[in-house]
């Protein structure tokens, strides 16, 4: 467990890098794809299907994500990008691709359908997280004009 920890966590410092990441931001980066695939390798060794694990893995960054763009005063896509790399199946995806080029369709199919659930799982992980974090912040919004009329205050 410890090694790959170790390894999503250089993995995803080193996209940071490789996307021009403020030199600032790549620790962070690194430690948003560690947190993120953690939870995924966590759940998965409770034998939670991979799907699930991802989207929970997905939405980990996401969480992490916000809070360190408003902590670093940068956009939140420097997180996110960097942060999801280890949680993409690109392994799963180059033997779908290959087993196309093959002509072994029956082997492609499934696998691809997989590919396709697991990169579903970390969009949805990734805008989910979003929708809450814009929801949390309409109701802050909405108490915080709720109490300025109550006192009687006049809105210019």
């Amino acid at each position: 467990m410890i090694e790959q920890l170790i390894v999503s966590f250089v993995a995803a410092a080193g996209f940071a890098v490789i996307f021009n990441a403020p030199k600032n931001t790549l620790f962070p980066c690194g430690l948003v794809g560690m947190a993120g695939w953690f939870i995924y390798t966590l759940l998965t060794s409770f034998g939670i299907e991979a799907v699930v694990s991802t989207l929970a893995g997905a939405f980990v960054v996401a969480v992490i994500s916000q809070v360190f763009a408003k902590w670093f005063r940068t956009p939140i896509i420097i997180f996110n990008v960097a942060g999801i790399i280890p949680l993409v199946p690109g392994g799963l995806a180059y033997d779908t691709m290959r087993q196309f080029v093959e002509n072994n369709y029956d082997a492609a199919i499934p696998l691809a359908a997989r590919v396709i659930m697991l990169s579903g799982a970390i969009a949805l992980g990734l805008v989910s997280s979003e929708v809450i974090n814009q929801m949390i912040r309409n109701a802050k919004w909405k108490h915080y004009q709720s109490r300025y009329d109550r006192k009687g205050l006049t809105r210019s």
